[in-house]
């Protein structure tokens, strides 16, 4: 598990709010903002974005609190959290985010994110101009949040052929993707994960063992679509 004390608190400032961060990394590398789970900010998102900040030569990795502190223990608590988000507002958290790794320090910057995550980091690559790069994992945004067909930012997309969430991260939704994505032009690649389930990137889930060869593949992608964009 990530220890809680290797990551910096910042406050991120959009409009008249602010807003916690977590940051992990050195300064003056190129930035990453990493997107949680419906859950929350919990050990899980924090484990990764630990492991990105020392992918490569390094990475500031970031971590916005789009739920404002909260955190749900269960799947239902976790839903209403996730029903209950502005997401129009967690946009905006994430481009607060960009600039803040930007004015930071950081020349050019990515952005990632599981399920929920995955979902707002594909419509960041949309909607934020400042977004120079994106790997979303198992989640794609809904119609009347964001259109891929009208990316700005190279994508790539991640998801598990046994993934269940449909219209959200399973096959068809994956498809459905990289449909759009060639429809613009921009650079795209969607991988596809035979036998692995939604959220197989968690290192905390039962067939984290079963799975650890499309973790190390993954994030091996992930790593050179990174390093060639930032």
């Amino acid at each position: 598990m990530a220890v809680a004390g290797q990551f910096q608190k910042v406050q991120i400032q959009r409009e008249d709010t602010t807003s916690d961060a977590y940051v992990v990394g050195k300064q003056n590398t190129p930035g990453v903002v990493v997107l949680q789970e419906w859950w929350g900010v919990n050990n899980q998102v924090k484990n990764h974005a630990t492991h990105i900040s020392k992918i490569g030569h390094g990475y500031r990795a970031l971590v916005p609190d789009l739920y404002r502190g909260k955190v749900a223990l269960d799947a239902a608590e976790a839903r209403h959290l996730m029903e209950g988000l502005d997401w129009q507002g967690a946009i905006k958290d994430i481009q607060a985010s960009v600039k803040w790794l930007k004015g930071n320090g950081s020349p050019k910057v990515g952005v990632t994110g599981y399920c929920m995550g995955g979902a707002l980091a594909i419509a960041s690559g949309v909607l934020v101009p400042e977004v120079d790069a994106v790997v979303a994992f198992y989640g794609t945004p809904s119609s009347e949040l964001a259109d891929p067909s009208r990316a700005l930012a190279p994508i790539q997309a991640h998801f598990g052929e046994l993934d269940t969430y449909v219209r959200f991260a399973d096959v068809t939704a994956a498809k459905s993707l990289e449909e759009k994505l060639k429809s613009c032009g921009v650079p795209h690649e969607v991988h596809i994960y035979p036998g692995c389930s939604h959220a197989f990137m968690n290192n905390t889930s039962p067939e984290a063992l079963e799975n650890q060869g499309a973790i190390d593949l993954a994030w091996s992608r992930f790593a050179t679509w990174m390093g060639r964009f930032l």
